[in-house]
């Protein structure tokens, strides 16, 4: 390997690691951000700010507006931004933003299932003991022997996920197909699913929002950092490393999010808790580094 390309890797990993502290401390911004909004109300402007940020990328890049096929980018825009930040947010309200991380990030084992069905890609040995190693670890996170009270967030969590494996797999179908380019479809997606979140927030009446500093900071990293500079870092990992090494951002980012709401919320995870994060981790790195290199798009907060 050339000097030059060396010196291009190391960068990109150092690119990684920014994009990784972005998303994954972005789970304690949305925690926060609860007591000065409704869950559904601050969806909305995200998806809606999202949507702009990413528009200005296009603009700035001087990228094609040209919207990717209407059917598919509405399912997409359904599930990835509309299903997964509502279902994010809602699952907040009383769960923690690491355990919330952690069970949204099950998105990868969803994904075997879901291209399955949508793709035809039969799992591979692999990526059935992936998901076997994380059923278990998924058990001793959720804890159903402690009580149901605490498991309605957690389910929204999973349901999150599941719809973030959703938008993955049909997103993938539109890459493959050379009809979406991953920029142009993720703005488009979240101009679409930030109209569902507008309808929700509006059905669900919710209080009036606290415009505090606070807030209006935590809609400042949501817009400017977890959207508009995290896509211009993802795209410019995506450009100079291996899709087996991007990848491994779905492992690092909801580990990090766990000891950020250790570190900043006091959610001290429990024994059995801790070894369901250690079981569900190393779940993720049987499925990162066991796949196979791809064109497709991601996202990570």
């Amino acid at each position: 390997m050339s000097a030059t390309r060396s010196s291009a890797r190391f960068d990109a990993l150092l690119v990684l690691a920014l994009l990784s502290l972005i998303w994954s401390y972005n789970w304690i911004v949305m925690k926060q951000v609860l007591q000065w909004s409704g869950p559904f109300t601050f969806a909305a402007w995200r998806g809606a700010l999202g949507a702009v940020t990413l528009f200005l990328l296009l603009l700035w890049r001087r990228a094609p507006l040209r919207p990717p096929p209407l059917a598919p980018l509405l399912w997409i825009g359904a599930a990835q931004t509309l299903g997964f930040q509502a279902l994010v947010q809602w699952a907040l309200v009383h769960g923690g933003a690491g355990k919330t991380a952690l069970l949204a990030y099950t998105m990868p084992f969803w994904v075997v299932g879901v291209a399955w069905l949508v793709l035809r890609e039969r799992p591979t040995r692999a990526q059935a003991v992936a998901v076997a190693v994380a059923f278990a670890g998924l058990l001793l996170v959720l804890e159903p022997w402690a009580g149901l009270g605490r498991l309605e967030s957690s389910l929204l969590a999973i349901a999150a996920g599941l719809c973030w494996a959703v938008g993955t797999v049909l997103s993938k179908r539109l890459f493959q197909q050379g009809r979406a380019t991953i920029l142009s479809l993720s703005a488009w997606q979240m101009a679409v699913g930030a109209v569902g979140l507008v309808a929700v927030a509006w059905a669900a009446d919710e209080p009036a929002t606290q415009w505090t500093g606070g807030f209006i900071a935590a809609l400042a990293y949501n817009a400017v950092l977890a959207s508009g500079l995290a896509w211009l870092l993802w795209t410019y990992i995506v450009d100079k490393l291996p899709m087996t090494v991007s990848g491994l951002t779905s492992l690092v980012i909801p580990i990090m999010g766990v000891l950020f709401a250790w570190a900043v919320l006091g959610e001290a995870p429990s024994p059995a808790e801790w070894t369901g994060i250690a079981l569900v981790g190393a779940a993720l790195a049987i499925v990162a580094l066991a796949v196979k290199p791809a064109v497709g798009g991601s996202r990570g907060d």
